[in-house]
């Protein structure tokens, strides 16, 4: 018999997604959580936005909060690691067969 362990994650009594690893529920739970609150914030706004559209523009941001915070600068952006140039055939014709075989 083997044994499972599973994470639901519940909204307003509704079972909304289930996870098979705790982490990944803490964080989608927290996500929603963004989302609620974001919702909120955009139900005071002046302009005139559906529900649907509230709600749809608060999931995204929730989702993709490490690009909000960067364009808010609240937070840096990580420096993108640029791939070492790659050897032309030339180049590697020309290489020594000592630094070839040096680990």
């Amino acid at each position: 018999m083997a044994v499972e362990s599973r994470f639901v994650v519940i909204r307003h009594g509704v079972e909304v997604q289930t996870f098979m690893d705790k982490k990944a529920a803490d964080d989608y739970d927290k996500m929603l959580d963004m989302a609620d609150s974001l919702t909120t914030m955009l139900s005071e706004t002046p302009f005139e936005l559906t529900d649907e559209l509230k709600e749809d523009l608060s999931i995204y941001l929730a989702q993709n909060r490490e690009d909000v915070l960067i364009a808010l600068q609240a937070k840096k952006a990580k420096p993108v690691a640029k791939p070492a140039p790659k050897k032309s055939a030339k180049e590697i014709a020309k290489t020594p067969k000592d630094e070839e075989t040096k680990v």
